[in-house]
């Protein structure tokens, strides 16, 4: 079991480390991954995934097929690949290999006689599926990064997604139509649960504020938009009234001494001219929100980086740099706790699989650590984190209750 930490620090650059790396006793339970929305899928590739295995099978074979490809002048720049049937994103790449290369399996087809299951047929079905998978694709290398992706990068491919699979549903292809309402049906439920959240931290991108949200939400709710584009918003205000009032208690605990009772009256009229000054002002001064919704958009250049702009924004929107510094660290995927076991190979290797769990965990966790060092990152995690013991019950409260952003996982 891995547990993450991700957070930015006071220099305003994004962290990530291994909290813990814990044996966790069996039984284990882990979903079924043949029963995904792919599995739909299956026997229309089936001859491609056939066809990769038959010709990636020996190096005698793979000669062979590298001339075929070399005589009908096809130079893909890459060898054919076999896909892992529960890893969605290797199928995607086998698909992408093989479509290049189908014209070679053509003339295989017609002079082997020994291969057999040349798609033929097959490959519009296999074109159709592989440009719908590259989405997925895409979207998966942005998710999977733990060192550049803030969480304002991620509600536009959320969007496009769920808009992509509404298309597909209307699909003439049966398979892709069948494929579409089995991934949707899960859709929904991530949906449901991230969107709003996503969408908060959407307008806290200064290129594009409601934009965003004002699109998609009109092209995904159509005439319940106007609704949901609101209920953003008044998530924004409920957000900034929060953190306000926070903010003033926090200021109150760290409060100076009232000055002494001569400095005051030295100052009377000085202070209660300035206390009404200060209220005919707030009548007139909107909510902090309301500048920043109201303020340009930025140019929306590549090169655009969200934490510097708001490190330099605290003095204009102190409220919603305090949001940002926190919700624009939440990752959307596990990829980051997830790394970690695949480490796993170079640290248990065949001479080292009997280490005790403890020298494991202080492995694994001394490397996230020493490799942040490396990158010149010396931040050190927010504090309030709660002990964690070695029993079980301990590492649930952590999991359940840690100031912090946390994913268990069993590989």
């Amino acid at each position: 079991m891995a547990i993450t930490t991700h957070f930015i620090d006071d220099s305003w650059k994004l962290q990530s480390r291994t909290l813990r790396f814990a044996y966790v006793p069996c039984p284990h339970t882990a979903e079924v991954l043949s029963e995904d929305g792919l599995n739909v899928i299956k026997s229309s590739i089936e001859k491609v995934r056939d066809s990769v295995a038959y010709w990636t099978a020996t190096p005698k074979r793979e000669e062979k097929f590298e001339d075929a490809a070399h005589q009908l002048r096809v130079f893909c720049g890459k060898k054919l690949s076999l896909d892992c049937p529960t890893r969605w994103n290797s199928t995607y790449l086998m698909l992408l290999i093989a479509i290049k290369y189908r014209s070679a399996f053509g003339r295989l087809g017609l002079k082997d006689p020994q291969y057999k299951r040349c798609p033929n047929d097959d490959w519009n079905m296999a074109i159709d599926i592989c440009e719908r998978l590259k989405l997925f694709y895409e979207v998966t290398l942005l998710f999977s990064g733990t060192s550049y992706p803030t969480s304002n990068l991620f509600f536009k491919s959320v969007c496009e997604i769920k808009m992509k699979l509404s298309e597909w549903v209307l699909c003439e292809n049966f398979v892709v139509l069948e494929m579409a309402l089995q991934m949707i049906e899960k859709y929904e439920k991530y949906w449901e649960n991230s969107h709003g959240f996503l969408g908060v931290v959407a307008v806290l991108d200064p290129r594009f504020k409601m934009s965003l949200i004002d699109y998609y939400y009109s092209s995904i709710y159509g005439e319940h938009g106007d609704e949901m584009i609101e209920s953003i918003r008044r998530r924004c205000f409920d957000l900034l009234t929060i953190y306000e009032g926070k903010n003033k208690n926090d200021s109150a605990s760290t409060s100076k001494p009232p000055a002494s009772t001569t400095e005051v009256n030295n100052f009377d009229g000085f202070e209660m001219f300035l206390n009404a000054k200060k209220k005919v002002k707030s009548a007139h001064v909107q909510l902090e929100l309301d500048h920043y919704l109201e303020d340009d958009l930025l140019p929306r250049h590549e090169s655009f980086d969200i934490l510097t702009w708001w490190k330099s924004s605290g003095i204009k929107y102190p409220t919603l740099q305090a949001i940002a510094q926190d919700v624009l660290a939440v990752p959307i995927s596990t990829v980051a706790s997830e790394s970690s076991f695949s480490t796993g190979g170079r640290v248990i290797t065949p001479n080292r699989n009997r280490l005790n769990p403890k020298t494991l965990e202080g492995l694994m966790c001394t490397q996230s650590w020493l490799a942040a060092l490396e990158n010149g990152d010396e931040a050190t995690v927010p504090g309030n984190f709660p002990t964690i013991n070695d029993d079980d019950k301990d590492v649930d409260e952590c999991v359940s209750g840690a100031n912090c952003i946390t994913y268990v996982g069993d590989d």
